[in-house]
């Protein structure tokens, strides 16, 4: 019944999660052990970074 009751709770927690790019790592490592298999997976610190600097060498990428 709990867990029932929380379903829409997680639902949203996910949702904001993706809104946010919470899950963009993950999703970057996985792509990478996939597709990439000989290249080496960038700590989540790094893969940070380079996805800011990126933005900012380059604002035409960015939304807003």
């Amino acid at each position: 019944m709990i867990a029932q009751a929380l379903k829409p709770f997680k639902a949203v927690t996910w949702y904001i999660g993706e809104l946010m790019g919470d899950h963009d790592y993950q999703k970057y490592c996985d792509h990478l052990r996939i597709h990439h298999p000989d290249q080496p997976i960038p700590s989540e610190r790094e893969y940070w970074r380079r996805r800011h600097s990126d933005a900012e060498a380059n604002p035409q990428s960015r939304c807003c």
